[in-house]
């Protein structure tokens, strides 16, 4: 199949574009011709074909440029089949990887200060995307819509009136084997945490979203105050009002040892379409607490494997979850690894690729 994949820029932690990189990669091992469309890409994979599309003006014009350069730049007749996990003008198919903007600018209302409210409705960046993100979703755009969690799925019909029969879920996938073999003992030395320390992990830069502040809040309740535990924070981001028993890590290249050494994922956004930190925590045998904004809760079996808590501002209601998990000891519940796995987001999402192209041809 010739497949033009469209993605704008590559980004050392971003997880929608450390996905593109994967699933570009076993594209090509599956014997497809992948041209690749971006503004910027550091090092493609081999075997990908990269055209360069420039956009410019300012940040809040930027996404709508390089839809309309991509809409000049890609001929559909050259290939059998157009992929694009952008919001763009014109696609066969669309992966819905970000989630829906219109959806994320509610809940970072909803949940920002009172003094912010206004100015997260009217800002040009979201008037832009939220235009955007309608003409993507519009049937006559593009014929077909990956989404990775049912949550995503239900946005997309309830905004867009999508047509259900044209949405695939095709849940994320990871490389499970390098999460079943991390070094629990060497990395809880390496930061300082003792053997009768609950350690909690948090994973993920962007930290207002994906709910740090929240978790701050929770630990300081005192429905905490007994418990011998630690935090270690993963990634990069700004925070204020951290407890004391937070430990930053920074990013971490071998973040596999920080999943060994934990014993509880806490993971409490206000809009994450489908969050890979929870099904890597999973494929490591942690638990997970972890809020109904965030669609990777989809994969947890509450009480089992984890929590899914209804208000991640909730402290109380939070701090008494992790507590409970605390109170349980490291535990280390079974997951359905094979349901996780890469290869099973790449077959799913290859024959979404060729019924799509399929139907160009009929």
């Amino acid at each position: 199949m010739r497949l033009a994949l469209i993605r704008r820029h590559s980004a050392a932690t971003g997880g929608a574009e450390l996905y593109a990189q994967r699933l570009m990669e076993a594209l090509v091992r599956a014997g497809h011709a992948v041209t690749l469309y971006t503004e910027h890409w550091d090092q493609p994979p081999a075997g990908v074909q990269v055209r360069t599309v420039p956009a410019s003006g300012a940040r809040r014009l930027r996404p709508i440029r390089f839809a309309e350069a991509i809409d000049a730049a890609v001929k559909p007749a050259d290939f059998d089949c157009v992929f694009s996990l952008e919001r763009t003008l014109r696609q066969d198919v669309y992966r819905a990887g970000d989630g829906v903007h219109r959806t994320w600018v509610e809940q970072r209302r909803r949940f920002a200060p009172w003094w912010r409210r206004p100015f997260l409705r009217t800002a040009g960046f979201h008037r832009a995307m939220c235009e955007l993100e309608a003409r993507t979703f519009d049937v006559r755009s593009t014929r077909r819509v990956i989404v990775n969690s049912a949550m995503v799925g239900a946005e997309i019909q309830r905004h867009f009136g999508f047509p259900a029969d044209r949405l695939h879920l095709v849940r994320n996938g990871i490389h499970v084997e390098r999460f079943q073999n991390g070094q629990r003992d060497a990395c809880r030395a390496r930061f300082g945490i003792r053997p009768d320390e609950h350690l909690l992990l948090f994973v993920g830069s962007g930290w207002e979203r994906k709910g740090l502040p929240q978790l701050f809040r929770a630990l300081k309740q005192p429905e905490l105050a007994g418990s011998r535990f630690r935090l270690l924070v993963v990634g990069k981001g700004r925070a204020s009002g951290a407890p004391s028993q937070v430990v930053f890590a920074g990013a971490m290249a071998d973040v596999e040892n920080a999943y060994a050494a934990a014993d509880l994922l806490t993971f409490l956004p206000i809009y994450e379409p489908s969050a890979n930190v929870v099904v890597e925590a999973r494929a490591a045998g942690l638990p997970v607490v972890t809020t109904v904004f965030n669609g990777a809760a989809e994969w947890l079996h509450p009480g089992i494997d984890g929590e899914v808590l209804p208000d991640p501002s909730d402290a109380p209601a939070v701090a008494r979850a992790i507590a409970r998990w605390i109170d349980r000891g490291p535990v280390r519940p079974p997951a359905d690894l094979p349901a996780m796995s890469l290869d099973r987001n790449v077959r799913e999402t290859i024959e979404v690729l060729e019924q799509a192209a399929r139907e160009r041809i009929g």
